[in-house]
């Protein structure tokens, strides 16, 4: 006869699988939820020539056009993350993608011309604001720290997935249907999103109480939370761990920028290939970010299980030492790139060191939800996304100046890219020196 005592780390393990379905099922829509939000970005940049050509902008009015996006990307952001501690975050998403939708649409208009343009990507910035901060704090509420690495890397990998799977696919749109039936396509896709997610998007266990049901509940909330409840935001963004995650997660996003909106026009001008080449290109470099992220976060995790295990770690390096020193790599790997002519060395330097530059914002976000209590979790990613964001402005209008004022279309593009360059390297040594969320963690007595 089976005991209690023999019973219960069964029912412990059942309990546990019961809950690891529905996690990783919303890890799976937040994952497609992420590839939607970046091939709404991708769209621009995909269609940079014909939209230029069509509506007679230089570069440095279509860089205008693309950081319209952002105009209220970072407001929205920490708006939106503000919105985490009154309402369900399964409802915040659902909103956010139809609003996507409703912002694609009029393009299809023929009379729509720049001033629609711009509006609509104001509009859609400001609904895609809040995305990132809001999709990792609903999905922490399915798992707990030690296992979020892994997921963490999942869904932010949408964004790679999502330029991956645009950009040939768009691209065939664009050469079949024209640019606007582009905006279309990923406007419609949003809805679809949205009734999948009707369906099944749901909070997790872990989520902390919002709204009426905070209010109705603060002794149990306040006692899941801790002590660490009560710390000031201020102590929160004034950290090294969020300080240094933001910057190194504002480098990783001027990149990102800067290659959504010009990677298809630079390797037309530049490298000579027809905007089928360089669309397939840009999923390469899509993928590697993505299989990056994703072999990074299996290490994570891999390392988590041995430590468990009471195994060894096999390397002693904090988290913040290892990102910090791959950043620094990829800022040399643009250096190169910018200076070589020629094309398969560009496309190796592409592929291989400058694709780990985005691995910075799965530990960016790993390392403020460890030193966040739950209830302000939603907050500090979401100042985090409000920050780094900034580089979305920033990078496409910097970039297109700088290209339209150099000599040639060539030189233009190597100073963009070397400032680059030194950009990524600047933020690898502040994520070297400071990044320590355990370190801070035990400071603010959030462990």
């Amino acid at each position: 006869m089976t005991s209690a005592a023999e019973s219960a780390p069964a029912v412990v393990r059942g309990a546990a699988a019961a809950v690891r379905g529905p996690a990783w099922r919303t890890t799976w829509l937040l994952l497609a939820f992420m590839l939607v939000n970046f091939a709404d970005k991708t769209v621009m940049g995909l269609a940079a020539n014909p939209v230029m050509h069509d509506l007679g902008l230089t570069r440095e009015q279509f860089g205008t056009a693309s950081s319209a996006f952002f105009a209220l990307f970072s407001l929205a952001a920490l708006a939106g993350s503000f919105l985490t501690r009154t309402v369900r975050t399964s409802v915040l998403l659902l909103g956010m993608a139809l609003l996507w939708s409703a912002a694609q649409l009029p393009m299809l208009i023929g009379a729509a011309g720049f001033g629609v343009l711009v509006v609509t990507r104001v509009l859609l910035g400001a609904a895609e604001g809040p995305a990132s901060p809001v999709a990792l704090h609903h999905l922490y509420g399915w798992f707990e720290q030690k296992d979020r690495t892994l997921p963490t890397a999942v869904l932010l990998a949408g964004a790679a997935a999502g330029v991956a799977i645009a950009a040939p696919t768009l691209g065939v749109v664009i050469d079949h249907w024209g640019w606007r039936w582009a905006f279309g396509v990923v406007g419609l896709v949003g809805l679809l999103w949205a009734a999948v997610w009707l369906r099944y998007g749901k909070e997790g266990p872990l989520a902390p109480p919002v709204g009426r049901r905070r209010a109705r509940e603060p002794a149990s909330a306040g006692a899941a939370l801790g002590a660490a409840a009560g710390i000031p935001y201020r102590k929160l963004l004034l950290s090294g761990t969020w300080l240094a995650a933001a910057l190194g997660s504002f480098a990783a996003y001027w990149t990102l920028s800067a290659g959504l909106t010009w990677s298809a026009d630079y390797f037309q001008e530049v490298g000579g290939l027809s905007l089928r080449g360089a669309s397939l290109l840009i999923m390469l470099s899509a993928l590697s970010k993505g299989a990056a992220m994703l072999a990074h976060g299996a290490l994570v995790q891999w390392s988590v299980k041995r430590a468990a295990a009471g195994l060894p770690p096999r390397l002693t390096w904090s988290s913040g030492v290892k990102t910090g020193l791959v950043m620094i790599l990829a800022g040399v790997a643009m250096v190169g790139f910018a200076a070589t002519d020629v094309l398969w060395l560009k496309i190796v330097l592409l592929l291989g060191p400058m694709a780990v530059t985005d691995i910075v914002l799965t530990v960016a976000a790993t390392a403020v939800s460890r030193i966040s209590p739950a209830d302000r979790r939603g907050v500090t990613l979401g100042a985090l996304t409000c920050v780094f964001a900034l580089a979305g402005v920033l990078a496409p209008l910097v970039m297109g100046r700088i290209v339209d004022a150099g000599t040639t279309v060539a030189s233009g593009y190597f100073g963009a890219y070397v400032l680059m360059a030194g950009l990524v390297t600047a933020a690898g040594v502040a994520v070297t020196l400071f990044l320590r969320p355990e370190r801070d963690a035990r400071r603010l007595g959030t462990v």
